[in-house]
């Protein structure tokens, strides 16, 4: 017998079956303040924080000597399990510090739970952070996350591994992988230029098929990138979110492996911005809610959120609007940031 819509939902989506209904934007009251527990005489707030990370040893102290949060451990691919501990004994905010990649965790468990996400940005970029005009600063992040209110924020996933940003495969893989390896031996801005300048000398095309809306199409590729809602093209703000721009799984694929044709295409969107140079072969744009991306082998890398994985191709995308409920700055403040 066929499967029911719904039941095919909840086996594709780990968050259907225990995610609450979570309120469009239009439901929610981003100026009404969540009182201060110690004020109103509740818990404090758990804490989880990523010592490893940029920043991480500064985080610990910061949230250790604010009352308003009790600093929780969590070891190395725990984090998940004790937000959902947490979240059991009744908890319904958590504080979570770290890099993108430990947000992206605990955004997986908030998305399952309906738990209140707010973060403290303990990474070495922290791009969701500075997306969302959250504060880099550690006191007023503190502030922010323990009195401010919520917002619906969208998820992306691959193959349901929840990412926040970005992910893509081909090139930019490989310079995350050489850059990790040579970071540890002269930082992370030498190991980046160092592995981008061997990225784009030694570009490799590879044969890929995007499946998108139905429709099957079929490139020859160094890049394919794609970015949970609209994204910038523009140099040198690549990749960054588009303030207002559409909510959707943004993909774009770079067709040719040419440094000068790399270089040029950049420069012809920096000019005449997105739309005007999809029209062109070299580039394909698209906002979508899904795709699938085709690999020549079963088993291949990609990278999320600035961290790379091997797993079982094809990768199978999805935008989920909404998924978590992210502690954010009132929509004003966030305008004024930009």
């Amino acid at each position: 017998m066929g499967e029911s819509r719904e039941e095919g939902a909840s086996r594709r989506d780990p968050c259907a079956c225990h995610r609450p209904v979570i309120p469009r934007a239009t439901h929610l009251h981003p100026r009404r303040a969540l009182q201060n527990p110690k004020e109103s005489g509740g818990e404090p707030i758990p804490a989880f924080a990523n010592p490893a990370s940029g920043r991480g040893a500064q985080a610990v102290e910061a949230i250790e000597a604010d009352a308003r949060f009790v600093l929780r451990h969590a070891g190395p691919g725990e984090l998940g399990d004790a937000i959902r501990r947490e979240h059991q004994r009744g908890a319904t905010r958590v504080l979570v510090s770290g890099g993108d990649g430990t947000i992206a965790t605990a955004a997986a468990a908030a998305c399952e739970t309906g738990i209140e996400l707010a973060v403290l940005p303990g990474g070495t970029l922290n791009h969701f952070a500075r997306d969302h005009a959250i504060p880099t600063d550690f006191p007023e992040a503190l502030e922010l996350a323990a009195t401010g209110a919520v917002q619906p924020v969208d998820l992306g996933f691959v193959n349901d591994r929840p990412f926040l940003n970005t992910s893509s495969v081909g090139a930019y893989v490989g310079f995350v992988r050489r850059r990790d390896r040579l970071e540890r031996w002269m930082g992370y801005r030498m190991a980046s230029f160092l592995s981008g300048l061997r990225m784009v000398m030694r570009l490799h095309n590879f044969d890929v098929q995007l499946k998108v809306e139905g429709e099957v199409r079929s490139y020859r590729t160094a890049l394919v990138f794609i970015g949970v809602d609209e994204r910038e093209t523009r140099f040198p703000i690549f990749g960054g979110r588009v303030a207002g721009g559409r909510s959707g799984l943004h993909v774009i694929v770079v067709e040719g492996k040419a440094l000068a044709r790399l270089m040029a295409l950049g420069l012809d969107a920096a000019a005449r911005g997105i739309d005007a140079v999809s029209e062109r072969a070299q580039v394909d744009s698209f906002v979508v809610e899904e795709c699938t991306i085709v690999m020549p082998r079963r088993l291949a890398y990609l990278a999320v959120d600035g961290e790379t994985m091997r797993i079982p191709a094809p990768f199978r995308y999805r935008l989920e609007p909404g998924a978590m409920r992210v502690v954010l700055p009132p929509a004003d403040e966030e305008r004024a940031s930009d």
